[in-house]
C-alpha cells in the first residue's frame, strides 16, 4: 500500500452518499488520482467540510495495487478560486480546463509542470482585467506541450518544406499536426498571418504568462484554433468547449 501526500486540484467529483464523495484529483506528485472520501461532507472531519470542484488543497490518500479508487484520508483546503463562483466566463473556462485534464491525462501519470500551469491559469482568472482567451491560450499550449502534441510551426507539417513568408494566410492541418500551405484543400483550416505570429511568439517564449499576452481578436482566434486542434486529437468535442467557444471565428 502506498501513501500519497500531495498538492492537488479537484477536477471532478460525484456524490457517493449524503456524507461521502468520489473525486478525481489532479495531484502534483502523481497526476490524476480517483478516490473515495468517506465522510467528506461531515462538518467535523478531515476534509474541510467537503472537496469542492476546482479548489486546491493538500490530499492524503492510500493507494492499493489493483484498485481503481484510492482511499482519501484527509483534505486540507488551501485555496478557493472565488471568481469561478462569481463570473460566468471564468467558471466556464475553469470547467473547460478541468475537462481537458480529465480527458488528456492518464491515471497516475505525473505532470507537475501542467499542474503548476493549471494553478497559474486559475489564479489568472481571479483578475477580471486578464482576458479569458489569453488564459485559455496559454493553458491549452501548455497541455499540448505536456501531452506531446505541440503543433509544428516552423515548417510545412505535411511536406517539411519551408512555408511562404509573405502569404497573408497559411493553413493548419490537424492530421499533419501543424502549419501547412494554404491550398484551399478541405483537410486544413485557413488562418491569418497574425494568428500564426501569435502562436510562434508563444512557442518562442514558453515562460510567458497570460498577463503578458496582448489581448484582442488575434488571441481569441489563436485560442480557438488550439481548441479545434484539441478536439480533433480527442475525436470528440467536449461540452465545456462548446460553452467557451460558442461561435465560429475566421
Amino acid at each position: 500500500m502506498q501513501t500519497l501526500k500531495s498538492n492537488a486540484i479537484c477536477v471532478r467529483h460525484w456524490d457517493f452518499s449524503e456524507t461521502s464523495q468520489t473525486v478525481s484529483l489532479f495531484t502534483r506528485e502523481l497526476g490524476l488520482v480517483r478516490g473515495l472520501a468517506k465522510g467528506a461532507r461531515r462538518e467535523r472531519g478531515s476534509f474541510s467540510g467537503g472537496i469542492d470542484l476546482l479548489t486546491r488543497g493538500e490530499v492524503v490518500a492510500l493507494l492499493k495495487p489493483g484498485r481503481d479508487l484510492a482511499t482519501l484520508t484527509a483534505w486540507d483546503l488551501q485555496e478557493v478560486f472565488w471568481s469561478l463562483r462569481r463570473r460566468l466566463a471564468a467558471n466556464q473556462a475553469g470547467l473547460y480546463m478541468a475537462d481537458l485534464v480529465n480527458h488528456f491525462l492518464s491515471q497516475h501519470d505525473p505532470h507537475p509542470a501542467l499542474f503548476d500551469a493549471l494553478v497559474d491559469a486559475l489564479r489568472a482568472l481571479e483578475d477580471p482585467t486578464v482576458p479569458t482567451d489569453a488564459v485559455l491560450l496559454r493553458f491549452q499550449w501548455d497541455l499540448l506541450h505536456e501531452s506531446g502534441y505541440l503543433p509544428e510551426l516552423a515548417h510545412d507539417a505535411d511536406t517539411g518544406a519551408a512555408l511562404p513568408t509573405d502569404a497573408p494566410t497559411l493553413a493548419f492541418s490537424p492530421g499533419a499536426g501543424g502549419l501547412v500551405a494554404d491550398t484551399g484543400s478541405g483537410d486544413r483550416w485557413r488562418i491569418r498571418r497574425e494568428t500564426v505570429d501569435m502562436l510562434r511568439a508563444l512557442a518562442a517564449d514558453p515562460a510567458s504568462r497570460p498577463v503578458d499576452v496582448d489581448a484582442g481578436v488575434t488571441v481569441e482566434r489563436a485560442s480557438r484554433l488550439l481548441a479545434w486542434y484539441l478536439r480533433e486529437i480527442l475525436g470528440d468535442e467536449l461540452p465545456t468547449m462548446r460553452l467557451v467557444f460558442r461561435t465560429p471565428s475566421g
